[in-house]
Order: C-alpha cells, then structure tokens, then sequence
C-alpha cells in the first residue's frame, strides 16, 4: 500500500501583512491579517497581486519580512510580519 504524503499547502495561515506608500492606497488599509495557504515570500506576492492587481504596475514592490528585504525563496510563518513597500519617490 502505497503511504499519502500530506501536502504542506493543506493548512491556512494568519501573516501580518503592512503596506506602505501606493501599496496603502491600492490595497485601502495600512495593515491586514493575511489568511493563505501560500509559504514563500514569491508564493504570497503573487498571491496579493490576484488579488490587487494594480500592484502589478509598479515598476517595484519589494517584500520585507520582520524589517529585512527578503528573497522569494524565503519561507514565511505566522509570527512574521511581512511588509510590502512600493518604490520611494521624494523630492
């Protein structure tokens, strides 16, 4: 008999997401509960681009997890925050 693995994707999740700059204005809040069955940092970025898909016009949106720039290979957990931060313009 052949033993099931269990998929790691079969549970959701709670992240802390934060948007700053036109990632707040885009998505109408500065912070919100994330419920996703997704694991990585890439995972969940195309996730809230499905989802927002405004986000996909910028010409950057880089994802920092617990105030570090992560790479989307980076596995997220429900303790960690996770902030999208658009690109900077200022004057």
């Amino acid at each position: 008999m052949e033993s099931q693995m269990k998929s790691p994707y079969l549970y959701s999740m709670e992240v802390k997401l934060k948007m700053f700059g036109v990632a707040r204005e885009i998505m109408g809040r500065q912070e919100q509960v994330w419920s996703t069955q997704k694991k990585s940092v890439g995972e969940i970025k195309e996730e809230i681009f499905e989802r927002y898909p405004s986000l996909r016009q910028l010409n950057s949106l880089f994802i920092a997890v617990n105030h570090r720039y992560a790479p989307d290979e980076q596995v997220i957990t429900e303790t960690d925050e996770v902030a999208l931060i658009p690109p900077v313009s200022g004057g």
